[in-house]
């Protein structure tokens, strides 16, 4: 398998680490979106990363239909996103939080970014929804004891949780700034110490 995209990309670090904790052997191609718009439009005419290119020569896009093909080679027992209810979709609430903040940064970003004049309505409708998003995420996470999200094993919960708010942290420190949310502090500092987390990572470079 090759996996294309930088692990800046809190989508690219979560298929990265499911790959990992899966044992799934893969080639890591560094392409991004804007430096090589070319070339990833040859294998994903979309131009988004992960793009996850299978032994068939197939690529499968989507970081939700990446990682629940991964979860179909993997073991029962050992899947990462819980195979009954009601945790099965209580941790796809977490899991649709945390990559709802990822798609609010990006889009932060590339208004700031991308424009002589970022909208100021555009932004403040952002950073509010983005602060929401937190303070829900904090409050379900303080009121669960222990280093994972549910328990036990670590879920697809933790991890997209982990990668989103590294990314915004990185990508929007003022709105990333998790001091309010001391839940969520511990919570990513458990699992970014772990081995799998440290390297599976990449500081955030913004795009040229």
């Amino acid at each position: 398998m090759i996996l294309i995209g930088q692990f800046d990309s809190p989508y690219a670090r979560r298929v990265g680490i499911t790959l990992k904790t899966y044992g799934i052997g893969f080639e890591h191609n560094r392409w991004s979106v804007f430096g090589n718009a070319d070339e990833l439009s040859k294998v994903n005419p979309l131009i988004r990363v992960p793009t996850l290119v299978l032994d068939t020569g197939e690529a499968l896009i989507e970081t939700a239909a990446i990682v629940e093909y991964l979860d179909s080679l993997a073991v029962p027992a050992k899947r990462l996103l819980p195979q009954e209810n009601p945790l099965r979709y209580r941790c796809q609430r977490i899991v649709g939080m945390a990559s709802g903040v990822s798609d609010m940064a990006v889009r932060l970003f590339y208004e700031q970014r991308l424009h002589d004049t970022p909208s100021a309505d555009f932004v403040a409708r952002m950073s509010k929804q983005l602060q929401g998003a937190l303070t829900w995420l904090e409050a379900d996470r303080a009121a669960r004891p222990g280093d994972s999200w549910f328990g036990g094993p670590m879920t697809q919960a933790d991890i997209a949780v982990t990668c989103a708010l590294r990314h915004l942290r990185e990508s929007q420190p003022v709105v990333g700034n998790l001091t309010p949310y001391p839940a969520l502090m511990r919570h990513c500092a458990h699992y970014e110490a772990l081995p799998v987390f440290q390297e599976i990572s990449q500081a955030f470079i913004a795009p040229a």
